[in-house]
């Protein structure tokens, strides 16, 4: 590993913090986009999830998101009432719960397309520091990921 730069005293400093704080302005930045849509973020990533591969269980819509199945299963319920998915159990093994996005859930899809565009528009960034940028974070995250199972 290269010498370490010199380390961060203060608030601002702290790359956590940066990664906190721009976690934090991202969610305020798809509040409005997501209230015309009544969804939550949380919600939103896990229709997006859904749309992605449709008829999945719980546990891997979970590991999709990294959190915890206990976590994610009132947010599917909320889904479920808001009429965007369906759950079900298995058919082969009855302690498991499948999700399955509704006619009204593929509607939804439609609905939301625009997201990402009117993100980007908000962000105000060129779309190569934005493709360079989640790859880092991406690259970090594995990082720290590994760095976390020792």
């Amino acid at each position: 590993m290269d010498r370490l730069p010199p380390l961060p005293q203060t608030l601002d400093e702290q790359l956590c913090f940066a990664l906190y704080a721009t976690s934090h302005a991202m969610t305020k930045a798809y509040k409005p986009l997501l209230d015309k849509l009544s969804l939550t973020y949380p919600q939103y990533l896990a229709m997006l999830v859904l749309w992605e591969r449709d008829d999945i269980a719980v546990k891997d819509i979970a590991a999709r998101l990294d959190l915890d199945p206990a976590t994610v299963t009132p947010l599917l319920k909320r889904l479920e009432a808001l009429g965007y998915v369906e759950r079900v159990r298995s058919a082969t093994d009855e302690r498991v719960v499948n999700v399955r996005v509704t006619a009204e859930g593929r509607t939804l899809k439609d609905k939301a397309r625009s997201v990402p565009a009117d993100l980007f528009c908000a962000m105000q960034q060129t779309p190569e520091f934005l493709v360079r940028l989640r790859a880092d974070l991406h690259q970090l995250r594995g990082a720290l990921s590994t760095a976390n199972e020792d």
